[in-house]
């Protein structure tokens, strides 16, 4: 009898477990992408800044996988955004330059273009959006137009970090498509509706997209005083101009307080148990300006296509399923993240995607597929064809070629020693270009 019970139980046991692991392995991923704004590749101490204390994503980096070639679409906000939201080169959607705040309020990502967040929907998962959009000011660009369960943030390309104003002196704190101030320092805002939104849908699969104003001027600490009000105009005497020093101290600050923040997110993912069960990717939009902020001896800085513009810190995080302490030297593209999160979840990939699937290499390591890519913005050009890059400074310029595994700072142009591979990198980015530009729907 006590055979047959111990039989019995053994048999039941097998049965649970079985059953346990296969509902385990059904369980959707949810999915968290966090983005600094015109952070450069050298402002995490993971990259290499002594001067900056980021433990929080230097953890994430040692957990998961940090990325060496990893890179903006675009050298500004607004384009890297738009590439990002729809898997393809910005100018292919219309976003190639800034949408500004003085002069493009009526101007944005068209409603038709398809963003993850409206794909991943149809795989039956709830979205969120905490932080800044800054492709189109109109409502019906608003984010809960474009696929977003939730949204709480800013529309423009910065805020006051108190007063919540935009450059033209506008208020701009949105809940959904309704404007709604609140008090409160802006990345602990952003913070504070990530964590709200984690707790209140952890027993579902959610997607959440944290696009951070930090470090993005203007630059403002915790303690700082407001310098915005409505009716305020961009040019306005600043009340309390500060010394080179201070800005770096408040910069610093800046970067801190969202690693800060971070922290909370993932502190959160574990408390909740759902850690194991969730990918979480962070990026940068683009380098850090020539004001402030460091490129890690990149050459340039923001708006510039050299590699300071454009080349970002990022890393990705999923514990148990993506190995610690990896480093990745893959050439990376923001559009890449959408064909891979509909990948990790296990839906179709749309077929008009430029970027690609990184799951199998984030995964298992397998080298990514051989591909050109390439970057337009304000009448410059560039691309990379394996280890050689192009940039065309204007169409009448002399091409400048650098090959970055030898000079990664692209210092020494050795256009003149490789006429026939220049020939055809022009070829390429003219081709690139003619298809870019003439599929635009703006």
């Amino acid at each position: 009898m006590i055979t047959t019970f111990k039989k019995l139980f053994s048999i039941c046991f097998l049965t649970f477990a079985t059953c346990s692991c296969s509902a385990q392995k059904d369980v959707k991923p949810n999915i968290i992408i966090i983005m600094a704004d015109d952070m450069g590749y050298g402002d995490l101490s993971c990259y290499g800044s002594s001067f900056i204390n980021t433990p929080h994503l230097d953890k994430m980096a040692a957990e998961g996988i940090k990325f060496t070639d990893f890179h903006a679409n675009g050298p500004v906000c607004s384009p890297t955004r738009a590439a990002l939201l729809t898997g393809k080169y910005q100018q292919r959607v219309g976003i190639d330059g800034v949408v500004t705040a003085k002069h493009h309020r009526d101007k944005g990502l068209a409603i038709s273009e398809k963003t993850f967040a409206d794909a991943i929907k149809k795989a039956g998962y709830v979205t969120g959006m905490f932080g800044k959009w800054h492709v189109g000011y109109k409502k019906e660009f608003n984010p809960i137009n474009q696929g977003f369960d939730e949204y709480i943030g800013y529309v423009s390309g910065n805020v006051d970090y108190h007063s919540h104003i935009d450059q033209e002196g506008y208020e701009d704190w949105w809940v959904g498509d309704t404007i709604k101030n609140e008090k409160g320092y802006s990345t602990d805002l952003i913070t504070k509706h990530s964590v709200d939104f984690i707790k209140r849908h952890k027993d579902e699969p959610f997607l959440l997209y944290i696009p951070h104003e930090a470090p993005h001027g203007p630059f403002q600490g915790r303690q700082s005083p407001a310098e915005r009000y409505v009716g305020w105009k961009n040019g306005a005497k600043q009340k309390n101009k500060v010394s080179d020093e201070e800005l770096n101290a408040i910069y610093k600050e800046m970067v801190e307080v969202m690693d800060e923040g971070i922290g909370e997110v993932m502190k959160t993912l574990k408390e909740l148990k759902i850690d194991k069960n969730t990918l979480v990717f962070f990026c940068s939009d683009n380098g850090a300006s020539q004001k402030v902020g460091s490129n890690g001896g990149l050459r340039g800085y923001k708006s510039t296509l050299w590699e300071g513009g454009h080349r970002v810190s990022a890393m990705a995080w999923y514990p148990g399923t993506i190995q610690p302490n990896q480093v990745n030297n893959e050439t990376i593209l923001t559009m890449d993240l959408f064909p891979t999160i509909m990948d990790i979840v296990g839906s179709e990939i749309p077929d008009d995607l430029d970027g690609i699937s990184l799951k199998d290499n984030l995964f298992k390591g397998v080298p990514l597929p051989e591909r050109d890519v390439f970057w337009g913005y304000a009448g410059r050009k560039a691309m990379r064809q394996g280890d050689w890059k192009l940039i065309l400074r204007n169409k009448d310029a002399e091409p400048l070629l650098f090959n970055l595994r030898e000079d990664l700072g692209e210092n020494n142009n050795i256009a003149s020693q490789h006429p026939e591979l220049v020939k055809t990198m022009l070829k390429k980015l003219e081709d690139w270009s003619n298809d870019v530009y003439a599929t635009s729907k703006n």
